[in-house]
């Protein structure tokens, strides 16, 4: 596990550095994408299989990423970000919800696919989520777990 958070911090750093000359929201979009990725790839194999996983999955991620953050302005991720929690917490299994940014012109929507409680008794929810940025759609999956405040937390 500590090589994998190694190697995880050393691949974010690296792509931080190639993005200083892009914008801000670039930059975090990369660095949450590589993040994400990372995780996602943690969870393929073992050994030697699970740390190609994370490499790849960090690059995939930080590449994905860096363009959702290069196009995804303030006011587009607030739409977002509204229409997830709200999704999240009322919408059925299967029952998109949409959102769209009149200034910007970008759109999502979010499913939740599956809802499920952990072992500690915490309550997550698999969710499938597209962006449509500038025409062109991105497509994400992901779970997000209800924290004790009544929001909802992205944990892969």
């Amino acid at each position: 596990m500590k090589k994998i958070l190694v190697i995880l911090l050393l691949v974010a750093m690296a792509l931080s550095g190639c993005a200083t000359s892009t914008g801000p929201k670039e930059t975090a979009g990369t660095l949450i994408g590589a993040g994400g990725g990372a995780l996602l790839g943690a969870q393929v194999g073992k050994g030697r299989g699970q740390l190609v996983g994370v490499a790849v999955g960090t690059l995939a991620g930080a590449l994905i990423g860096q363009e959702v953050g290069r196009s995804l302005d303030r006011a587009d991720r607030m739409w977002m970000e509204r229409n997830a929690q709200q999704s999240l917490e009322y919408n059925r299994s299967h029952q998109a919800s949409t959102w769209h940014n009149p200034d910007s012109g970008n759109s999502g929507t979010l499913t939740p696919v599956r809802t499920f409680q952990t072992a500690e008794g915490q309550y997550c929810r698999e969710y499938m989520q597209t962006v449509n940025i500038g025409g062109q759609a991105q497509q994400a999956y992901g779970t997000a777990c209800r924290q004790p405040d009544g929001s909802w937390m992205i944990v892969r």
